[in-house]
């Protein structure tokens, strides 16, 4: 019913920026939660950052924030990461993903649809 699509990964260099999206389709789609996560090599995929139904409310994890920002337009059914200075340490594959209720989680068992990831690798 509801498929997503991450864009936006790739190479960037230590202390550049990237910023990620995800388009989202469906009709109920702009209704959901959405979070984004990320697995790194050798390591299980852990919660980044999520975003209620209404923008203002966001959750980020704590090796994260202060540095990556998470938006979405509901008008235009799009979630983004925007992702300043990174480092090695942030390579992995990144995910977006949905959940149908106006909810926030961090919890990735808790959402039902998801992307098929993005790669980002930082080099240092």
């Amino acid at each position: 019913q509801v498929q997503l699509v991450e864009s936006g990964g790739g190479l960037v260099q230590a202390g550049g920026s990237l910023r990620l999206s995800c388009a989202a389709s469906g009709r109920t789609s702009s209704s959901y939660a959405m979070g984004w996560f990320r697995q790194a090599p050798g390591k299980e995929r852990e919660f980044v950052a999520a975003i209620a139904w209404a923008g203002h409310f966001t959750t980020y994890a704590d090796s994260v924030k202060g540095r990556f920002t998470i938006s979405r337009d509901n008008a235009k059914n799009m979630m983004y990461l925007q992702m300043n200075s990174l480092s090695p340490e942030d390579t992995a594959v990144y995910w977006c993903a949905a959940r149908k209720t106006n909810d926030r989680s961090t919890d990735e068992n808790e959402y039902d649809y998801w992307g098929q990831g993005t790669q980002v690798t930082v080099s240092s």
